[in-house]
């Protein structure tokens, strides 16, 4: 279906599924409640027709799921699955660098607040050390899966393109 999901690589095959424009927008708009395909289209601003198929590849990606909330006439909501739900830190992290470069007149639209109550700009720390994680302080080493093929030459230690 693209060419990404011919790529050996997991940033490649994340892009495929929720990289286009719109994706990311719809699976913030559901993680912030909304639910229904009317809301999704008029919070959007997107076709009806291009959101029907956005929302058909996240549901086929595992990204999304429909659930009926009316049988008669049969209606749908939209929620996130477990996947769904495991893309919010990134997307928050998108924002959070959104914030920083790209904010918008006015300043940033969203503030996050922890559970603790305090408010918060996502930061990729190390699990072990706590330390900050950035190009700065990460090496990039072949995984178990790396393999040469498109996107991932340099994984798998072939350097001729």
């Amino acid at each position: 279906m693209n060419r990404f999901a011919e790529m050996h690589c997991s940033i490649a095959q994340a892009a495929g599924v929720v990289a286009e424009p719109w994706s990311p927008l719809i699976l913030r708009d559901l993680y912030l409640g909304l639910r229904r395909f009317d809301d999704l289209a008029r919070d959007l601003g997107i076709s009806r027709n291009l959101l029907a198929q956005r929302l058909e590849r996240l549901t086929a990606a595992g990204v999304v799921e429909k659930v009926i909330y009316q049988e008669r006439p049969v209606r749908h909501e939209y929620h996130l699955t477990e996947a769904g739900r495991d893309i919010v830190p990134a997307l928050m992290t998108l924002m959070a660098w959104g914030d920083r470069w790209a904010t918008p007149p006015g300043g940033p639209p969203a503030l996050l607040v922890h559970s603790c109550g305090r408010p918060f700009s996502p930061v990729v720390t190390c699990p072990h050390c706590g330390g900050t994680v950035d190009a700065d302080s990460v090496s990039v080493l072949p995984g178990p899966g790396a393999a040469p093929g498109p996107g991932t030459w340099v994984l798998a230690g072939d350097q001729e393109v």
